[in-house]
């Protein structure tokens, strides 16, 4: 007995000491278990590398808005890739985007006196504004504090950085002959704004004494649609594309509207060289080629009985076609387009003296 307790003695001891060590080492050490979530952690992680990629492929889309609807019109907005091809824009009206918007484009005709519904925010440093007008310099006030205000234009002249003109000439893919519409009226006229201050309500009046000008429109008290308005014009031998005001490369739809439907525009507006720099010379008639509005009517009348002279105003559609340039959406596309491609820093410092001089 004696030798059995002295052998047992050491093993409870030691069957208690390893147990307290065992407690001991399970309440103070936690093993790691990074090998029970190491799948949830990649997958956490793969999900993150998905929306940094998502984020930084969303870094190429242009954001354009527009803070101005003009005129009141609105219009559809997301037509860029469907209607003009034109990719990675997304064109708004909602100014809660502003922060985010790589260019503001404010259309200039409703831009209050004294600028105050102008964006109060503070411009992003990436951010440009855009200023957007189709009417002529006699046509837009000319309003203080613009001047380094805006960074880019977008506007009908030449020299402006994202072009907005009425209208293009293109050169077609096939050539071929253009035989003009059936013609039962000489010379037409379509007017909605009238000023008897204006040169072109002068020249027509002159004109008139001297040959027979069909008119229409709201000055003339028989306001036409647009399906009517194409129809009118097709049907005349002329059309009067007289502009409102006389500047540099403002050359509007009156234009382009007759080259585009057969009809041969006489022009008043700016020089012929002016008109020139947009298409060939031998496809309008200016006004300025005639020492009167009396030698004008007698050259009309002359090509009127003279079917040979009358077509060569048309050889230019063999190569070429004619279209009106497009809607406003048209315009914030070519905006965008234009923001994609350029990214350099601009500031108009003489923009008062570049458009009102």
């Amino acid at each position: 007995m004696s030798t059995n307790s002295n052998m047992l003695r050491p093993l409870l001891i030691s069957i208690f000491v390893l147990g307290c060590f065992a407690t001991i080492f399970f309440m103070y050490f936690k093993p790691s278990t990074s090998w029970l979530y190491s799948p949830v952690k990649s997958l956490v992680s793969s999900n993150q590398d998905k929306s940094a990629i998502s984020t930084k492929s969303n870094e190429s889309v242009i954001i354009i808005l527009l803070w101005f609807w003009p005129f009141g019109a609105r219009f559809k907005l997301d037509v860029c890739s469907s209607q003009y091809n034109i990719e990675g824009c997304l064109v708004t009206a909602d100014r809660n985007l502003y922060n985010k918007s790589h260019g503001v484009v404010i259309h200039h005709r409703d831009i209050a006196g004294d600028l105050s519904n102008l964006p109060s925010q503070q411009r992003p440093p990436f951010q440009k504004w855009i200023w957007l007008n189709l009417e002529s310099p006699v046509h837009s006030p000319r309003l203080t504090g613009l001047n380094s205000l805006f960074n880019l234009t977008l506007n009908y002249r030449q020299d402006s950085d994202i072009r907005g003109t009425y209208g293009t000439v293109i050169a077609k893919e096939t050539k071929e002959d253009f035989v003009p519409p059936s013609k039962n009226k000489l010379v037409c006229w379509i007017v909605s704004n009238w000023s008897p201050n204006h040169a072109r309500a002068k020249y027509y009046n002159e004109l008139k004494k001297y040959v027979d000008v069909h008119v229409y429109g709201q000055a003339f008290g028989n306001r036409i649609s647009g399906e009517e308005c194409q129809s009118i014009v097709t049907s005349c031998k002329f059309y009067l594309s007289f502009e409102n005001s006389i500047f540099k490369d403002y050359i509007t739809e009156k234009f382009y509207r007759a080259l585009s439907l057969g009809t041969v525009p006489v022009v008043l507006g700016p020089s012929r060289q002016n008109y020139e720099n947009f298409i060939q010379g031998d496809s309008f008639i200016h006004v300025n080629d005639f020492p009167s509005p009396k030698e004008l009517a007698e050259y009309l009348l002359l090509l009127d009985k003279n079917e040979y002279l009358y077509k060569k105003y048309f050889k230019w559609r063999r190569h070429f076609t004619a279209h009106g340039y497009g809607p406003w959406a048209r315009r914030l596309c070519d905006a965008c387009a234009y923001l994609k491609k350029h990214n350099e820093y601009k500031s108009i410092n003489d923009f008062i003296k570049w458009y009102w001089g």
